[in-house]
């Protein structure tokens, strides 16, 4: 064989395409491999692969993410072929999922499902033709949303994650999150959603820093004291990324202007530090079903959960009435450890995230309860109270007032 002999040169060697040697060399060429995959295979045309995907058929587009990016399949699972081993397992969990698997022209998803079968998936075709003769047909497809060489870069480490990839990345992007306070909860996981690429943070408080904000609040400087909150927590997002379009509120969120707040975010972070703050948040949420994630912390020990007025509890189900004040002092009365708040707070940012992104299992219907002086992170079920009538399902009947002393709930008849 020509390529075993060390004394030839490249340039000595005949000029021979690789077919040619191939043949020469006993050793198969591309059309047999291809022949092989097709005849282990089922493959099926376009007009087949459309009812496969009607009747709820997962489809997988195997291409390079430049041809992704000029146009796909609707809501499709994208893994190039050159990562497939590595990422399918990941992506479609289920080995018996039925999936239609495409690529440009019908030989790259040819490989792929000859892949799949050899890793245990049972009920997958390919899409002779693929992309090409699907749009030349005429049938649905749509332009990705992509991403910037800057946002590709800036945001890597999520798209490396099959669970994000650049999908997840721009529905961060596109995402709407209301932060009840800059302050102690509020400073890292605006910090942190700011990072993750949210597109729009809206911030409400209606103080200005103080030195004692310093010792837990990390939005903040000392060469902010005096200043608004919400200016400040703008400036520090903002330089954190630019891509965040920080939406600042500077005034006491009421009755008189709550509906109006929070209308069109995707999900609210609480951040509050008083008991009317939450209840009236809550009401107002439940009304319009926007998933609170709600954070609180004392002295060494923390809490998080989510309420969301379509799928579990909210506040009044954990809290149905404020107890006594005596019973519940505030941090500026019994104190908290600095670095308490950032626990929390990370804490609450990765929920909203998973909520934005729909990853994994929420902390709806769970309380999580943290004690750092023993370092134990305990779960706890949380179930709906029967006597709560602030539900979703009551909504037209709730009315979002000003609350106080026991905060009830105000319902119409």
């Amino acid at each position: 064989m020509w390529d075993s002999n060390p004394q030839l040169s490249p340039a000595q060697r005949p000029n021979l395409n690789p077919d040619q040697t191939d043949s020469i060399s006993g050793v198969p060429t591309f059309r047999d491999l291809l022949a092989a995959a097709k005849a282990a295979i089922t493959e099926v045309d376009t007009a087949v692969a459309a009812q496969h995907i009607a009747t709820g058929s997962v489809v997988l587009d195997v291409r390079e993410p430049d041809e992704f990016e000029q146009g796909a399949l609707p809501t499709v699972v994208h893994i190039p072929r050159g990562h497939l081993e590595a990422q399918i397992e990941t992506r479609i969990i289920d080995k018996s999922t039925p999936v239609v698997v495409y690529c440009a022209g019908g030989v790259r998803s040819a490989f792929a499902v000859e892949t799949m079968q050899e890793l245990g998936y049972t009920n997958v075709v390919s899409m002779a033709g693929g992309f090409g003769k699907w749009k030349d047909e005429g049938r649905a497809w749509s332009t990705p949303v992509a991403l910037s060489a800057e946002q590709r870069n800036r945001y890597q480490r999520h798209i490396l994650l099959p669970e994000v990839g650049v999908a997840g990345q721009a529905k961060l992007l596109a995402s709407k999150v209301l932060m009840l306070g800059a302050g102690g909860l509020g400073s890292p996981a605006a910090m942190y959603l700011a990072a993750a690429g949210v597109g729009t943070i809206g911030i409400v408080d209606m103080d200005e820093v103080d030195a004692s904000n310093l010792q837990r609040q990390i939005l903040h400087n000392i060469d902010r004291i005096g200043d608004r909150k919400v200016d400040s927590a703008k400036k520090t997002l903002t330089m954190l990324n630019p891509d965040v379009d920080v939406v600042t509120y500077d005034t006491r969120l009421a009755a008189n202007n709550i509906m109006d707040i929070i209308a069109g975010y995707d999900v609210i972070v609480d951040g509050a530090d008083n008991f009317p703050s939450r209840y009236l948040l809550n009401d107002a949420s439940v009304k319009l079903g926007i998933p609170v994630v709600h954070g609180s912390i004392f002295r060494f020990e923390g809490m998080v959960s989510v309420f969301h007025p379509l799928h579990g509890p909210t506040y009044r189900d954990m809290v149905p009435e404020p107890p006594p004040a005596e019973m519940a002092p505030s941090c500026a009365e019994a104190g908290v450890l600095g670095v308490l708040p950032g626990i929390v707070g990370s804490i609450q940012a990765l929920e909203t995230i998973k909520l934005l992104l729909d990853l994994g299992d929420s902390l709806a219907g769970r309380i999580l309860a943290i004690d750092t002086t023993e370092m134990t992170f305990r779960t706890f079920k949380l179930r709906p109270d029967p006597n709560n009538q602030v539900t979703y399902a009551n909504r037209d009947r709730i009315e979002v007032r000003d609350l106080e002393g026991a905060c009830a709930p105000w319902l119409s008849h």
